[in-house]
């Protein structure tokens, strides 16, 4: 057994380390990533219908243990366990439909003919693709990255956050039942350091990183001297305005467990709620009935739809934006209920006669915290929705769809 430094893998729920795993060394890692050039150089010239192939066969194995993979993603960020499976359901069904749309995405660009010449543009594959995935959706996340780059006719190495790493494991595993070739898929153990010396080792032809502003900055510089490209997707703070002919009984469901799903640690999570004056209280009225049905505890627990939040800066992060608000004169409507024990857990609120001079209206939160906040008009709604260094996603709903 390789003696060195060890990844402690915590259980949100109980607090406890439930498993440990051995970094890989510099040496081990740069023994991986020749193995993935190696496969990339044979990869790149499959036909199209075996990468297919290849892509079905290793979603075979996440349905076959899609149980025990669903119990990691709990075990390791506290998801509930529901909600866990039906993220290995949902990612099987987001790589069928990527494989549908393979044949048209790759296809040559044809451009008209000209001096007597043929002209078209022919998609090559970049080589080995590192993707840095985040824990909040482990599978969903990562294979956005790893199924595209495999149908393209390159390899991927993982490196999967450290509160879920076992994910990236299952990814390898996958791909070796479904008989790629060795290293074409493969999962790296490896702390920001080791991740930076990879980044700048020449072995890596693109980068897909998923995460926080200050990571995804990191990742920018340290490929800076590389020529490669960089994909960042970086948080948000995603808006949504009830418009005042919106129907509520559509409404207010829909968009509350888009605060709430997760514990609100999703990247498009509804973090700031808009409501036209005419509805507000009515709104806020219903949306509180919505945050006190939630069931809080146990992830492992079936009936339970919201366990504890993945990391203590988490509930740090939290409870300044709570204290930030009420300093500053919001009020807050908090779930009646209790939380287990345990320094992951915290309750869900709704805070009211918020501006935008407070961080929950400003900063992401990552939590099951929302801002509700009255408006007089469509103009008053689409300025405050834009007053945000932050991107991703918004929503409007309405009965007029222009």
């Amino acid at each position: 057994m390789r003696i060195g430094p060890k990844l402690k893998l915590v259980n949100p729920s109980t607090s406890k380390t439930f498993r440990e795993l051995s970094y890989h060394s510099w040496a081990e890692v740069k023994a991986r990533l020749r193995l993935a050039v190696q496969a990339q150089k044979q990869w790149k010239s499959s036909s199209l219908d075996s990468r297919i192939s290849l892509v079905q066969n290793a979603m075979e194995y996440f349905k076959e243990n899609e149980d025990l993979i669903a119990t990691d993603i709990t075990l390791q960020m506290g998801k509930p366990i529901q909600q866990s499976k039906k993220e290995v359901k949902n990612m099987i069904h987001r790589t069928e439909i990527c494989c549908g749309l393979t044949e048209d995405a790759l296809k040559d660009i044809s451009l008209p003919d000209k001096y007597g010449l043929k002209r078209y543009v022919k998609r090559e594959p970049l080589g080995v693709v590192l993707d840095i995935a985040a824990w909040n959706y482990p599978l969903l996340i990562a294979i956005n990255v790893i199924v595209p780059a495999v149908l393209a006719g390159n390899a991927v190495a993982i490196k999967h956050s450290s509160l879920t790493p076992l994910c990236a494991i299952a990814f390898e595993e996958a791909f070796k039942h479904g008989g790629a070739p060795e290293g074409l898929v493969t999962s790296l153990i490896i702390d920001h350091i080791t991740t930076e010396k990879t980044i700048q080792s020449g072995l890596i032809h693109h980068i897909a990183f998923t995460g926080s502003a200050k990571g995804g900055r990191r990742v920018q510089t340290s490929a800076s001297s590389q020529f490669i490209d960089v994909n960042l997707e970086l948080g948000g703070k995603d808006p949504t305005y009830i418009r005042e002919d919106a129907n509520l009984y559509s409404a207010v469901p829909e968009v509350m467990d888009g605060v709430f799903y997760n514990a609100g640690q999703s990247c498009c999570a509804v973090e700031r709620i808009y409501v036209h004056h005419s509805l507000f209280d009515e709104f806020v009225k219903q949306a509180t009935q919505f945050m006190n049905n939630l069931k809080i505890g146990d992830p492992m627990n079936a009936s339970i739809n919201m366990g504890p939040l993945a990391q203590k800066s988490g509930i740090k992060t939290v409870e300044n934006q709570l204290k930030n608000a009420t300093d500053k004169g919001a009020k807050i409507l908090t779930h009646p209920g209790s939380v287990p024990d345990g320094e992951y857990y915290i309750l869900p609120a709704i805070l009211t006669n918020v501006n935008h001079d407070m961080e929950i209206m400003m900063e992401e939160t990552f939590g099951p915290i929302v801002g509700i906040m009255s408006v007089q008009s469509d103009e008053e709604a689409i300025i405050l929705m834009n007053d945000s260094p932050y991107g991703l996603t918004a929503c409007v709903w309405t009965s007029d769809k222009e």
